[in-house]
């Protein structure tokens, strides 16, 4: 849990304000899994902060809400056109990929359980998307579309 908030927070994924007048708080939670190895042994726990992005309010907290996927017939034609043409086939994966997205909109989080400083009224400005937003799919997308 510490590894996963030290990233968050090196992440600059909020900062901490009073709530503005007429404003409300998306609530938080960690979720906990095991990450095995290909044996069955545990290779290690896993945490993850997300937001329980259910209580987000459309117009209010979220526009945009879908992810752009890729069909299997696109994927497929790809794939024979690397074949017919020698092409080199490589694949990336980037790590917390849904952190690296900015928001749009301003969204108010409450304080990470375990982890609320000592001004407890303080809420947390988020400046990235997380894990459970409504957008959080759509971010880091908007910044690939950009760069190209």
């Amino acid at each position: 849990m510490q590894s996963e908030y030290t990233a968050l927070m090196n992440n600059n994924t909020w900062s901490l304000v009073d709530l503005p007048p007429h404003r409300h708080t998306v609530g938080c939670k960690w979720v906990f899994s095991i990450k095995e190895n290909v044996d069955g042994s545990i290779n290690r726990y896993k945490a993850r902060l997300v937001a329980k992005g259910f209580h987000q309010q459309q117009g209010l907290d979220f526009t945009e809400t879908f992810s752009p996927v890729i069909k299997l017939v696109t994927i497929r034609i790809i794939l024979t056109l690397a074949i017919t043409n020698h092409w080199d086939i490589q694949q990336i994966d980037v790590n917390n990929a849904f952190l690296n997205g900015h928001l749009t909109e301003d969204i108010y989080m409450e304080q990470p359980p375990g982890f609320e400083v000592s001004n407890k009224k303080l809420v947390c400005k988020l400046n990235r998307a997380l894990y459970g937003l409504k957008q959080a799919p759509f971010a880091p997308v908007w910044i690939c579309a950009q760069q190209v």
